[in-house]
């Protein structure tokens, strides 16, 4: 079984999809645009939605997230209750990742050591979604 974060973003999803390819490596699995997508005649698409992305999936390292424009067709454009957490592959790797994802955005705990990691930070990127940023956890001698 795996679980997936589907993140819908108002309307910059193809910005947010460059960010998350230099900040973390994410590679593009898929990438629908709604222009893409049968037309419906009953629920016709708006024009302005044609080159917004309808569904992508990014590969991050061993996990998956989806994204959407799909925000962009409501009125909140908040990202509540939840964060998206990232653990690198060593203590180098994961500050990395929290400087990358920083820029622009706002951190709300410093990357720093923690009683239950070597490095931990937390932040809001400038897309505002929360991330949790850890190195793995320090293993007894």
């Amino acid at each position: 079984m795996q679980i997936q974060p589907y993140l819908f973003y108002p309307g910059n999803c193809d910005e947010a999809i460059a960010f998350y390819g230099e900040a973390l490596g994410a590679k593009e699995v898929i990438k629908m645009r709604f222009k893409e997508a049968p037309p419906d005649p009953e629920r016709p698409m708006a024009p302005e939605f044609a080159e917004k992305i309808m569904h992508a999936t990014l590969q991050i390292g061993d996990a998956q997230i989806m994204v959407s424009d799909g925000g962009c067709m409501t009125q909140n454009d908040k990202f509540l209750g939840f964060g998206v957490s990232l653990t690198g592959s060593d203590i180098a790797t994961a500050e990395r990742y929290f400087n990358a994802l920083a820029k622009g955005g706002t951190v709300t705990m410093p990357f720093q050591k923690t009683f239950w990691s070597p490095g931990f930070g937390m932040l809001t990127d400038k897309f505002g979604v929360p991330w949790m940023v850890s190195a793995p956890h320090e293993q007894a001698a």
